[in-house]
């Protein structure tokens, strides 16, 4: 939903500025690409949006029954979530009315204006809306910091869509020696433009940011002992990693002018737009946790956050799989504390996977210093995602009575699976590819796409059965993991893009999974 919406106002602003696009003008090819990806993001805003309605709904049903429908459609969220499928159905036939015909100054300014409702309305459905005290100004800067991000992620989104930046230069020789064609779009002052559009935009998105963070954190203890700080800081650390890759282009696009210049320059582009994106699932994941100002009580300390992170000798027995299932059974409800047994089985877990993922950053490391055997490291994958497959969730089949199947009805366990299922999908094509059996492009890009989006789901992904605060210890090393795995792939994925900028990326990813390893070894649930 986030990422159609910044689709969609980024991709208006960029074709209105960046592109030229004027009013009662016949769209060039540049500009009906555009549109059409901003038809595709506010579409995939509204659908989203309607999903999101839907499960509300269906959530309400299971406790109330279908009569609840009706008192459902009176509350400001569903007519807000009704409000925003409108936007984004408004702003689809308005961008593809666009592309088939000149349109008037009306109907662009009708464009605008509903690709910014779209995005300013996420936060009729924010936590902004629920508070009692400085609910207008929250609002108001919910609204701009959401718009802020739409206008700056978008753009990174339209200008690697559009065969990437660097796209057009004024000399006709430079297109010839480049290759780039001027139906791309985009000139050496058009990137300037967005230069200038994109600092503008983060200025504000820091600003307002800064304002929320005040506002939901409260004090500077609940950064690291709420769920919802801690997510504040992993946003922090992924937005000054985006903003160290965007300082790179900015000054590239003074020195784009080659056909150099321009690949290095898109392959920043894409690594920032990839981490950008990241950072809006970290963002979503903010919505579904209380705000760090609203938890008291249920609060971790500093010490207990501290002893997550502190290295203990790892545990490799585990305990009875009958023991576990007679004493506990996690799906049966919400439960105030851990039992000792499950924190055992858990552990057990994380330090075999630790070992799993260790293996694989040092074999990794070893294939980059020339051994030869070392390449079929990614073969280790596939047999960690078989060891979760059977110990994840050891009250579902093939340990436990619950039957494949109707466990997936089960969010959280669904959400292992899907885990499970892309891990082993990259390492088997990642194995491939380096044993010779696949060609490099396109296969060898999976791996570092599918790295870089099971970092970024798992920054979305919480257990819902314990306590919030057993939830957040459990969860406190989630963040770091996330970002290693972003970082993983987007390294890799430069690696792969641009071999010409030294040793620096390929070093970094298996020195990121090296790091995962050594925090699942030391996994500690206190």
């Amino acid at each position: 939903m986030l990422v159609g919406g910044a689709v969609a106002l980024g991709g208006v602003v960029f074709t209105w500025t960046i592109l030229r696009a004027r009013p009662d003008t016949p769209p060039d090819e540049a500009r009906a690409r555009a549109l059409r990806l901003v038809a595709l993001g506010a579409a995939a805003a509204a659908l989203a949006q309607l999903a999101v309605g839907a499960v509300a709904l269906g959530v309400l049903a299971q406790d109330f029954g279908p009569s609840i429908a009706a008192p459902y459609a009176r509350t400001s969220f569903a007519l807000a979530t009704l409000a925003r499928v409108a936007l984004g159905a408004a702003v689809t036939l308005l961008a593809l009315t666009l592309v088939r015909r000149p349109g008037g100054r009306g109907t662009w300014l009708a464009l605008g204006a509903t690709a910014v409702a779209l995005v300013a309305s996420s936060a009729s459905i924010s936590h902004a809306m629920a508070r009692l005290d400085s609910r207008a100004s929250l609002l108001v800067l919910d609204a701009v910091h959401q718009m802020a991000a739409a206008v700056w992620v978008g753009g990174l989104v339209h200008l690697v869509w559009h065969g990437h930046p660097g796209l057009r230069h004024t000399r006709a020789g430079v297109h010839a020696r480049a290759g780039v064609h001027a139906r791309a779009g985009v000139d050496g002052p058009g990137l300037r433009r967005f230069s200038s559009i994109a600092f503008a935009s983060v200025a504000v998105l820091l600003t307002a940011g800064a304002g929320l963070s005040i506002g939901y954190v409260g004090d500077v203890g609940a950064l690291l002992e709420t769920a919802y700080g801690m997510m504040v800081l992993t946003k922090a650390l992924l937005l000054a990693a985006i903003l160290g890759v965007a300082a790179l282009t900015f000054r590239l696009v003074r020195g784009a002018a080659t056909r150099a210049g321009e690949t290095r320059l898109r392959r920043f582009v894409e690594v920032e737009t990839g981490l950008a994106i990241t950072v809006l699932f970290a963002a979503a994941s903010l919505t579904s946790l209380p705000p760090a100002v609203d938890v008291s009580a249920d609060r971790a300390t500093l010490a207990e956050v501290a002893a997550r992170f502190t290295a203990m000798p790892p545990s490799f027995a585990s305990p009875a799989i009958g023991d576990l299932l007679h004493q506990t059974n996690p799906l049966a409800g919400a439960l105030d504390t851990r039992l000792r047994i499950e924190r055992e089985w858990s552990e057990f877990n994380h330090h075999w996977a630790g070992l799993f993922v260790l293996a694989m950053g040092l074999a990794a490391i070893a294939q980059r210093a020339g051994v030869r055997a070392a390449r079929h490291w990614p073969l280790l994958l596939v047999g960690l995602a078989a060891f979760l497959f059977v110990r994840n969730d050891p009250e579902v089949w093939p340990l436990g009575p619950i039957g494949f199947w109707a466990s997936l009805a089960q969010p959280e366990i669904l959400q292992h699976r899907m885990f499970m299922a892309l891990v082993a999908v990259f390492g088997i094509f990642e194995w491939m590819v380096r044993a010779g059996r696949l060609v490099p492009r396109p296969w060898a890009y999976v791996f570092p796409v599918l790295c870089a989006a099971g970092g970024g789901l798992l920054l979305t992904h919480s257990h819902t059965v314990f306590s919030a605060k057993e939830a957040f210890l459990m969860e406190v090393t989630h963040a770091p993991i996330g970002v290693l795995g972003a970082f993983a792939g987007w390294a890799r994925w430069l690696e792969l893009r641009l071999p010409e900028v030294g040793s620096l990326p390929g070093r970094l990813w298996p020195a990121c999974l090296t790091l995962v390893g050594v925090l699942l070894i030391f996994y500690s649930e206190g």
